[in-house]
């Protein structure tokens, strides 16, 4: 009987310490970014009641917390300004050392395809790039594709300092991001953490109660036909590749998507759902910059590529701490999978370092619509960004009128001071204009940042 109690003590014993241990998120990890001169939140779980003590290098501080009655616990800690390496010790029943940790900016990268896209896939001067990406400030979070019908707590992904071979498999963009940023925050440690999925619609990335409660969101989903390559329910992507680490501090969001939503006619309104929502969920008014669509034949006799091209612009109208960038210049109209990666990088960074970081002091949006005047039989249309206005070739009309009736006939261009007047002969009393509104027009009209103008109707 003594031997039996003995035997069932240790059990227990054994039960309980297997279950004791402190375990983290694999959000955090050797080799990651934390948000400089922040209060960042760690979080993971322990057994209940179980002190945890961390201790990161950078500090004489020890931050000390409790595990609750579900065995999870958050804390916040202070960060210094940008540096490292460092090393964070977290200790309960067990003890976890985090080494290689950098302090500096974070960045959520995510969307579909174009994000997702890496070197690996062929971009231009992909060989040669490859070879140079060796950049251990620069670190890049891959999160695998999975998916789930309600949030999860944890994901599939490690940090991963950039080397040619990692940098070959990551996000492109996510990459010649980072690069830009380093050369005006002059090397400050960069983290890039990528949830992306080609093909997969807007929607799937937010929490599916902000689609539900809404019904004009709730109808576009509802649209949504199942396709082989990814999931197109509400919140599918968002429950296991954003839900888990949201709280983890970031600087802010870049997002590259909308292909796949061609044929909405509310995808503004999606997309800012999404901002708000994860704005919401990470309790900051983070900046958010994205990419326009590139133009591409999506098929005749609609306009789906250029709405969504529209209702992109249409966002920066009504959401805060927003930016896009127009890549009509550098996107052939035949490949959907544009290769020249870099200047779109780089034009986000640029957005970053001029609207976030305020080290940069260079225009860094092509012109604008801003709305118009009409002028009895002419209209005249203004234009934010508009220093410089000029026709990369005045021989491609791009701009049309119309009058109530709104059939649009191409118009006579006039450009002077950076000021440009429209009229038709067809069109005796002009109320609406447009400008490359096409799947495939490219945009002609740049300003002197040699930035193209965005398509827009006035509709």
């Amino acid at each position: 009987m003594k031997m039996f109690k003995k035997i069932t003590y240790l059990i227990v014993l054994i039960t309980n310490i297997s279950f004791a241990n402190i375990t983290l998120p694999s959000v955090f990890s050797d080799h990651m970014v934390l948000q400089q001169n922040d209060d960042v939140k760690f979080w993971g779980w322990a057994n209940p009641n179980e002190e945890v003590v961390i201790v990161p290098s950078w500090s004489d501080k020890n931050y000390k917390v409790k595990a609750n009655n579900q065995a999870y616990w958050e804390i916040k800690i202070s960060t210094p300004k940008a540096g490292g390496p460092f090393n964070i010790k977290i200790t309960g029943y067990n003890e976890i050392v985090l080494n290689d940790v950098l302090i500096g900016e974070v960045w959520l990268c995510s969307g579909q395809s174009n994000m997702e896209m890496s070197a690996a896939w062929g971009i231009k001067n992909g060989v040669e790039e490859i070879k140079n990406a060796n950049y251990s400030n620069i670190r890049f979070f891959n999160i695998s594709k999975t998916s789930a019908t309600s949030p999860q707590n944890d994901l599939k992904g490690n940090w991963q300092v950039c080397t040619s071979e990692v940098m070959k498999n990551s996000s492109a963009v996510a990459y010649f991001f980072g690069r830009r940023l380093q050369e005006d925050l002059k090397d400050v440690p960069i983290g890039l953490m990528v949830a992306a999925w080609g093909g997969t619609p807007a929607e799937i990335w937010m929490p599916e109660n902000v689609i539900k409660e809404n019904e004009i969101l709730n109808n576009a989903a509802n649209k949504l036909q199942p396709v082989e390559w990814g999931p197109t329910e509400p919140a599918r992507a968002y429950n296991s590749m954003i839900h888990p680490f949201v709280g983890y501090n970031i600087a802010g969001a870049l997002w590259y998507q909308g292909e796949a939503n061609v044929g909405a006619v509310n995808y503004d309104k999606t997309l800012e759902a999404l901002i708000n929502s994860w704005r919401k969920k990470w309790e900051k008014d983070f900046p958010f910059y994205y990419v326009q669509i590139a133009p591409y034949n999506y098929g005749k006799d609609h306009f789906g590529g250029v709405e969504i091209r529209d209702a992109q612009r249409k966002v920066l109208e009504n959401v805060s701490k927003a930016g896009m960038v127009v890549i009509s210049d550098v996107s052939p109209t035949d490949d959907i999978h544009p290769k020249d990666k870099k200047p779109v990088g780089e034009r986000l960074a640029n957005l970053a370092l001029v609207k976030h970081y305020k080290t940069y002091f260079d225009i860094v949006n092509g012109p604008l619509f801003n709305g118009i005047t009409i002028n009895n039989k002419s209209i005249t249309v203004h234009f934010d960004n508009d220093e410089g206005l000029y026709f990369s070739d005045k021989k491609i009309a791009l701009f049309e009128i119309a009058g109530e009736n709104k059939i649009f006939h191409l118009a006579k261009v006039k450009l002077k001071n950076n000021i440009i007047t429209l009229s038709s002969k067809e069109v005796k009393s002009p109320k609406y204009v447009r400008f490359a509104w096409g799947n495939t027009s490219i945009s002609n009209l740049f300003n002197k940042a040699n930035l193209p103008a965005s398509s827009f109707t006035s509709e």
